[in-house]
């Protein structure tokens, strides 16, 4: 078979019906030596017609083109999207149970790992403070302003905010019942002990993990952790260390920051909503609230700025060479930290109810 001419899209329909009248019980050639031009439109004719051939159990060969027309064929001919691919057999009980027992096997292997950061982070900080001259005081200080002082505005609001909401939906339930004064206790028992912290990790989480994610992963895909290994660097020592340091040293101190802000907008709405007076407010925040709220709150500081380092620093660890490992991780790093930092808050609830805190 000769081709002539243009096999251009003009002529596509005129090409594409040719092509299907060929007989399909034999080998074709197809001689392109006299087509003055070729596009996509008559590349794709053409590889159709060899599918066609091919399911028919016969073969096509392509002469007088040139290797340039060769590859552009060849490259229009893999382009082409396959059919639908038939539809994946039922799994039966022996299946999910695979299924299931290699996710657990993975849920278990990805927290040895993290243990395992856990204990590097440990192990190199024991060494820092062995060795002061080898820790990064001016990396830490940077890390602690991301970490804390450029957090400290969304903290304060987001708090403010959450106490606002709770005056207002504790006076509307409480009013029913004449209790309004214990508005306050609603309030201070539920920013100080829990909803503080646990809304500042998760801020945090979502600013930091994300941050530490990207940054150790853009690292590693220009290739600067192997520069620093070469260079006799301990990555742990540089990246590691002073990142979750800050996040121990900041994150108690944002929590602070998250229960003032909280108690602020409670007071505020139990003053306006309630007539509570300020200095009402104050006093019976002081009688009915015990110093045990406040630290039941602040114990969970420290597991949380280690379970949000670790993560992040994990999960920039694990980025491959492409971009696409690099969206793809610190949207995990976001999803794993908050999700472990909720888990890790109940387990912390429970366990404070039992031992009667």
């Amino acid at each position: 078979m000769t081709l002539t001419g243009d096999a251009t899209v003009l002529g596509a329909t005129a090409l594409h019906a040719a092509l299907a009248s060929v007989p399909l019980d034999r080998d074709v050639q197809v001689d392109l030596a006299a087509a003055a031009r070729i596009d996509t439109a008559g590349a794709w004719a053409l590889a159709m017609l060899r599918r066609r051939l091919e399911q028919a159990g016969r073969g096509m060969t392509v002469t007088g083109a040139g290797e340039t027309t060769l590859a552009f064929l060849g490259t229009v001919d893999a382009a082409i999207p396959e059919g639908e691919r038939p539809p994946e057999p039922r799994l039966g009980l022996a299946d999910r149970l695979e299924h299931l027992g290699r996710a657990v096997a993975g849920s278990v292997g990805f927290l040895l790992a993290l243990t395992g950061y856990l204990g590097l982070f440990l192990a190199r900080l024991a060494r820092s403070a062995l060795h002061p001259r080898q820790f990064r005081l001016t990396s830490l200080v940077h890390h602690c302003q991301e970490v804390g002082l450029k957090a400290v505005p969304i903290v304060a609001v987001m708090a403010f905010l959450i106490g606002v909401v709770l005056a207002f939906q504790g006076a509307a339930q409480l009013r029913q019942f004449g209790a309004e004064i214990f508005v306050v206790d609603l309030i201070a028992i539920s920013i100080l002990r829990e909803l503080g912290i646990l809304l500042t990790a998760i801020i945090v989480a979502g600013r930091t993990a994300s941050a530490y994610t990207a940054a150790i992963g853009s690292m590693r895909m220009r290739e600067e952790l192997d520069a620093m290994r070469t260079l006799g660097l301990d990555p742990a020592d540089v990246l590691f260390v002073p990142r979750i340091l800050a996040l121990l040293l900041m994150l108690p101190i944002l929590g602070l920051v998250a229960n003032v802000a909280g108690l602020l907008g409670g007071a505020l709405m139990a003053w306006t909503q309630l007539g509570i007076s300020p200095a009402m407010f104050q006093t019976r925040l002081v009688e009915g609230t015990g110093m045990s709220h406040v630290l039941v709150g602040m114990i969970k500081a420290p597991v949380f700025a280690l379970i949000i380092g670790v993560v992040g620093c994990h999960a920039g660890m694990q980025v491959e060479r492409d971009t696409e490992s690099l969206g793809r991780m610190t949207s995990n790093a976001v999803v794993t930290a908050i999700f472990a930092v909720i888990l890790t808050d109940a387990v912390f609830s429970i366990f404070f109810a039992q031992v009667g805190l």
